[in-house]
Formats: C-alpha cells, structure tokens, sequence
C-alpha cells in the first residue's frame, strides 16, 4: 500500500468505512480518482483527488449550494481538504448515457435535464448569483480558446503557432464576446451532458436527476449548460431533439429574447468546441489519454456549424485563414512519454 492509499485508508477509517472494501470506478479526464465503497447496505464514493493538481473546496462548496437549490448534488459526508478527499453519498451507475445505450427514452431524459436547468436557472434568477462564483469572463474565456493554438495546431502542422496567428485568434474571439452578454448570469455548471447526468431511482420530479462533475462552475451566460448538453462532444444529437429542447428552455423564460440567446448560445457553442478539440489534443499528448481523439472529428462538425452563424464572421474568418478545411483532422499525436 502506499503512502497515500495508506492515508486514505485512515480518513475513511476515521469516518467509519474500510479501505479494504472498496472498489474502482471509471476514471475522467482530471487527476481525479473514484472508488466505491460498500458495508451491507450501505453505499458511499470516495473521491481522490491529490493537492496541488485538484482541489475538492470547489465540488463540496457547489454541491452544498445546489442541495439548497432542491436539486441532486451527490451529500458530502465527509471531507479532508489537506489530503484531497472527499466521501460523498454514492447517486448509482444509471448515468443518462448508459441508460441511453440501453434504450432508454432519449427525449424524457434530455427534457428533465432542461427541467433541472430551467429550475436552476429560476432560483438564481429569483436569488442571484452566489457571491462567491468567480465570472466567466473574458480572461478566462481565452485560457480556454486558447487549448485549440496552443495543443491542437502544434500536432497538426508540426510546429508551435506563429505569434502573429494566436494574437489574431485572441483578437477575433475578443470582439464577439460580447454577444454573450446579452442575459443576467447564472450559476454556470460547465459540464452539463449525458455522462453526468444520473437517473434516480425513487425520487421524483427535477430531483430524479443527478449531478455530477460541478466543481468547476462559475457565473455566466445562461445560454451555456443548454449548449453543452445539446452540442455534445461524445455524442450524437439529432436536429430535432435539439431544437425541441432549446424550445423547451425558451418557453419557460418569455422574456428572453431569442435571436440574442441563439446568438449567445452559438457564440459559447463555437469557444466550447475549439477547447474541447485542444483539450482532446492534450489529453493525448500530455496524459497519454488517445481514446478522447476519435471525438474530435464530431467536434470539428459542431464547431464548423457554429462558425457559419454570422455573429462569428470574425472567428470564422480566422478559421478558414489559419485553419482550411484540409488542416482539421484527428492529430496522429503520441504521448509524450513514448
């Protein structure tokens, strides 16, 4: 056993579990680690996440708000901030996408998933937004962008971008920005789509639906959770559905204004998809995680949707400058460690 193993074994000792009877479960794409844990009938998730590379203040402060909120936030039972462990209340394996895989009803599921959004979005509009969500702002906005010049085109033409070429990317994004701040904020969850959303059994209305992987949200567009569950990277979603659910959000709140919220949402739409392609990119090439790269060909598909809105004129013009079609294929990336 190691050092840490060991001390994990203390903190769930301390708090009335063993270490010995627990098992794995599926890893994501942080340093984050899961194990299940069981005594009888009782279940319970530890989270591993090792200080400095993860931080668990941020999941149990958001889960805490959301529980206030009525929704599903998996209970912090306990928590040890120095050792990067979490126990949480464990919400089952009927995530949306494995119902989904089984035949399960996809309309049902993506309108209670919109349910728990518009509920979400009503409370903050009623309470505002926590004081302590830090903005989803410009700054930030371009940290991300920037994943698809700095990871993305380094694998596809062999060489580190030209300055010049990043500072016009920064540019083009910067002066539409802007469209996304049509609406009041909200409390964003950033990763709001199928592999995260849970089915719950006895439990009724918006709380039937688990959350999962919020520790990274902040304040901003409202347009964002809807574009992520709708555009999603790992799976295809039919016109149609995805229509059905935007008309869905929009019907709840008569007093957006449609054409600007489309226009936010396309705008967030394209950011996403360019992160996610440079973030597929490094998953590869720094963690040596190469599964994420089949899904870069559907992103490409999203992000080339999003760019023929005319909002995007900017960016899509620096697209098809740096980046011609031919250019956007599956980086042929090695880890960095081979």
């Amino acid at each position: 056993m190691s050092d840490r193993q060991r001390r994990l074994a203390e903190f769930l000792g301390a708090n009335g579990w063993k270490w010995s009877d627990s098992s794995p479960l599926a890893d994501d794409a942080s340093f984050r680690r899961y194990r299940r844990l069981s005594d009888g009938q009782r279940r319970a998730v530890l989270m591993d996440a090792p200080p400095p590379m993860e931080d668990i203040r941020p999941f149990a402060r958001v889960a805490r708000h959301l529980r206030t909120l009525g929704l599903s936030a998996p209970a912090v039972l306990a928590e040890d901030d120095t050792l990067g462990a979490l126990l949480l209340e464990d919400l089952g394996d009927d995530t949306f996408t494995r119902l989904l895989e089984a035949g399960a009803d996809e309309t049902t599921l993506y309108a209670l998933a919109v349910d728990v959004l518009v509920h979400l979005h009503r409370q903050t509009t009623r309470a505002g937004v926590p004081e302590w969500l830090e903005p989803y702002d410009d700054d930030r906005l371009i940290e991300e962008a920037v994943l698809l010049t700095d990871w993305y085109l380094p694998e596809i033409f062999g060489a580190p971008t030209p300055d010049a070429a990043r500072e016009a990317y920064v540019a083009a994004w910067i002066s539409v920005f802007p469209i996304i701040r049509a609406a009041p904020p909200t409390l964003v969850l950033r990763d709001f789509h199928v592999d995260n959303l849970m089915r719950l059994d006895g439990r009724t209305g918006i709380a039937a639906c688990g959350l999962l992987d919020f520790q990274d949200a902040l304040a901003g567009s409202p347009a964002y959770d809807l574009m992520s569950l709708v555009e999603d990277a790992r799976r295809d979603i039919g016109d149609a559905l995805k229509t059905a659910m935007v008309d869905r959000y929009l019907a709840a709140f008569p007093d957006l204004d449609r054409d600007r919220f489309t226009s936010a949402f396309t705008v967030l739409a394209a950011q996403r998809h360019a992160k996610v392609i440079g973030i597929f990119t490094r998953l590869c090439r720094r963690d040596g995680k190469s599964g994420y790269l089949r899904h870069i060909p559907r992103v490409w598909r999203l992000l080339e949707q999003s760019l023929r809105h005319p909002a995007l004129g900017a960016v899509a013009g620096w697209f098809d400058t740096y980046v011609p079609a031919e250019s956007r294929g599956v980086p042929q990336c090695r880890p960095a460690a081979e």
